[in-house]
């Protein structure tokens, strides 16, 4: 891992430890400036400061942990595309100890697979509720001629979910594209309930 992320993931971790600079600096034995000008991203640790770190803050932040980063990046983008929150959950889970990239791309499918999570469960309702309105409506019956708009409201209903899991997909392979090439990931529609 390679600064700027290194200092970002070193101070999270510290901050998710409880530890202040001067206390993680005395358990790894270097001066408190020298940690804050590892977590600023002005310097790179040397190999043994680097390796004090991974044991205090339980986390390796070694490069062989990035050997396959691009495959897991793809496989995790791609997964939105199958519109279940489990699978995004279960590899982001997984693999956010072992690269700081693949955490943060982590929270963004999962805050976009949450969202669109939502957006089905609000649009099955509301297409549920559509028969329904029919009933209360009493139109238990059809008469000659009005069939017709009925039928292709019935055919028109299964829509939105289609169009939801389109946009889906096409966020998923645009993302994981993005994400080979290293370019920003961005995922429309997406409330950030994991930051």
């Amino acid at each position: 891992m390679n600064q700027p992320q290194l200092g970002l993931k070193v101070a999270e971790l510290r901050q998710q430890k409880g530890l202040t600079q001067e206390q993680l600096a005395e358990k790894c034995e270097v001066s408190a400036r020298t940690i804050q000008r590892i977590e600023s991203g002005e310097v790179d640790p040397r190999v043994y400061t680097l390796h004090c770190l991974s044991d205090v803050l339980e986390f390796d932040f070694g490069e062989e942990n990035t050997a396959n980063e691009n495959l897991w990046l793809t496989i995790l983008h791609l997964s939105s595309a199958v519109c279940l929150l489990v699978v995004p959950l279960l590899l982001w889970s997984w693999k956010k100890n072992q690269s700081y990239k693949i955490d943060q791309h982590g929270r963004l499918v999962l805050n976009f697979q949450i969202t669109m999570t939502l957006v089905l469960f609000a649009a099955a309702f509301l297409l549920m509720m559509f028969p329904a309105a029919f009933l209360l409506a009493g139109k238990t019956t059809v008469q000659a001629g009005e069939g017709f708009p009925i039928i292709l409201a019935t055919l028109c209903v299964p829509l939105p979910l289609i169009f939801i899991g389109i946009f889906c997909v096409f966020q998923g392979v645009v993302n994981a594209m993005r994400a080979l090439s290293d370019r920003p990931i961005h995922y429309a529609l997406s409330i950030p309930f994991i930051k």
